[in-house]
């Protein structure tokens, strides 16, 4: 049984249909990555999964388990953190406020204190800003806090929404190194990302969602090699 599974999931914004029968899963310990092009539903498959949005039809699983009856807050209490896609910090609390956020399901306060320090090990530009208000922070220690707070959940499985968006290359070399270190260190990752070439280079698995379907799926290696993929989302001819 895979650790996340997402079951033939339709989900609608009103009357627009935006996930049209989606399956997916994720095994423990993989990276597994959503690629496709603006409008494809990745997003929306991942705020299902979170329970932002709840399926009209299908269900999601987290060890056999339906997250479809629980609260938003409550499936981050059963294990599923996300960075969401534009960051989404509390710019007017402190970066040491918002890793507090990230930890509100938990009351292990020692334990709280022990992934602050390992999340300032990762991003130690966050330790020197630990008072600094977040809203005056760079894009770039944005994101690193977005990604951050969300660890601060102690997560078995991280949604990661668009992490790269916007930031200058040698950043993004930066932030998918530390997607890397964080698998790991044995988290699960579901990652959604427009820089396909990136996302490949990561992934064990893959999935190409097009206007909310998928498409295509594979392991990286496959999903680098098709055709498709390399014309529509590699930029290669």
């Amino acid at each position: 049984m895979a650790l996340l599974e997402v079951d033939n999931i339709h989900a609608y914004y009103g009357n627009i249909h935006a996930l049209k029968g989606v399956t997916i899963s994720v095994d423990k310990g993989e990276i597994v990555t959503l690629i496709g092009g603006n409008g494809a539903g990745k997003s929306t498959t991942l705020n299902t999964i979170s329970g932002l949005l709840k399926p009209r039809v299908g269900d999601v699983r987290l060890d056999g388990e339906s997250l479809k009856p629980v609260p938003a807050h409550e499936v981050v209490a059963m294990g599923i953190s996300q960075a969401p896609e534009g960051r989404r910090i509390f710019g007017r609390l402190t970066v040491t406020e918002n890793l507090e956020m990230g930890a509100f399901t938990r009351s292990d306060t020692s334990g709280i204190s022990q992934d602050k320090e390992r999340v300032f090990s990762i991003f130690p530009r966050l330790k020197e800003r630990a008072k600094q208000t977040a809203g005056t922070l760079s894009g770039g220690e944005q994101q690193m806090l977005s990604i951050a707070r969300a660890l601060m959940a102690r997560p078995r499985i991280f949604l990661l929404d668009e992490p790269s968006m916007g930031l200058a290359p040698i950043l993004v070399e930066e932030i998918f190194s530390v997607i890397r270190d964080i698998n790991q260190e044995g988290t699960t990752i579901l990652l959604v990302e427009q820089n396909a070439n990136m996302a490949l280079q990561v992934a064990s698995r893959g999935y190409v969602l097009e206007t909310g379907t998928v498409a295509l799926e594979g392991s990286a290696k496959e999903l680098r090699e098709d055709p498709k993929v390399k014309a529509v989302y590699l930029g290669e001819a």
